[in-house]
């Protein structure tokens, strides 16, 4: 199909100007629109995927993409469709590693990434809805479940609290990967296990020291002593510009055992060491190829 242009030119419909498409402030006033209105949807979850891309993702993405200046490798083992657990290793004091994987997927991926949350998000009444409302829920194995053998691709990052709050001294060093629930959880949904290895963030905060009394009086696991904090108090939440990589390796397959297995604890714990050293090797490549963590043209 195509139009008349000037001078009789026929210019195709494809590329011809378009007087439909409505310019940014219509669609901004339509957005507050819906949600003053309550027309827009979220899941079972309580997963809100348009606040997620037109809020929290462009508020972040500028971290991912000038900051840290993220590279991802070997996107071609994220699954096209269907469940998956993506496992990751955690670091960096906070939990930053968990936003910039979630922008890695939607981004460049073109799948949304549901990650599971520890206990104290959840206890946090803002937070917990926040989190909620972008895509996280509970780390528990029901979720897990329902999300993955609902086709979605989910986070976890094994080492939780010991990972992220671990001092600068042990960077890159993984901690232990808990009981293997997310192994379990894998099994039982038939769904394939990407490990992932994420090198940067252990340099955005280094932790030197632990306000150990202080956390414990506030309820927190840790609350670190960096370079900058608390001694520059605020500016010293600003995160260091290391440079980013993130690498998906090879998916591990887990249909090839009947749903019963997961409740094996051998096999449970052979599989979740197995990933655990696999992520551990990717690691240790990546931070080779990676280099300095701040190069000297940034």
């Amino acid at each position: 199909m195509s139009v008349a242009g000037e001078e009789g030119r026929v210019i195709p419909i494809s590329a011809a100007p378009s007087f439909a498409e409505p310019d940014p402030m219509a669609r901004a006033l339509a957005f507050v629109r819906r949600r003053i209105t309550g027309d827009y949807e979220v899941d079972e979850f309580g997963y809100d995927a348009e606040l997620t891309d037109k809020v929290l993702l462009e508020l972040i993405r500028p971290l991912y993409t000038h900051w840290f200046r993220v590279e991802t490798l070997e996107l071609k083992h994220i699954p096209e469709e269907g469940g998956a657990l993506v496992v990751a290793n955690h670091s960096g004091t906070l939990p930053v590693d968990a936003l910039m994987m979630q922008v890695a997927l939607h981004d460049e991926a073109g799948r949304p990434l549901r990650l599971l949350g520890a206990d104290l998000v959840y206890q946090l009444p803002m937070l917990s809805h926040l989190s909620r409302k972008t895509g996280h829920t509970l780390a528990c194995p029901e979720d897990a479940d329902r999300l993955m053998r609902g086709g979605e691709l989910v986070g976890v990052f094994p080492e939780g609290f010991k990972g992220v709050g671990k001092p600068f001294s042990e960077r890159y060093k993984l901690q232990r990967f808990g009981r293997g629930g997310f192994v379990a959880s894998a099994i039982r949904a038939g769904v394939p296990i990407v490990p992932t290895a994420i090198v940067g963030a252990e340099e955005i905060y280094p932790k030197i020291g632990d306000l150990k009394f202080l956390a414990r009086l506030l309820g927190l696991p840790y609350l670190p002593i960096t370079p900058f904090f608390p001694l520059l108090g605020p500016l010293g939440l600003v995160p260091l510009p290391s440079k980013w990589m993130i690498e998906f390796g090879e998916p591990i397959r887990t249909d090839e055992y009947e749903p019963s297995a997961a409740d094996d604890p051998m096999l449970v714990f052979n599989l979740t060491d197995h990933v655990r050293e696999v992520v551990q090797h990717m690691l240790d490549r990546l931070r080779l190829r990676r280099g300095h963590a701040f190069p000297p043209f940034l």
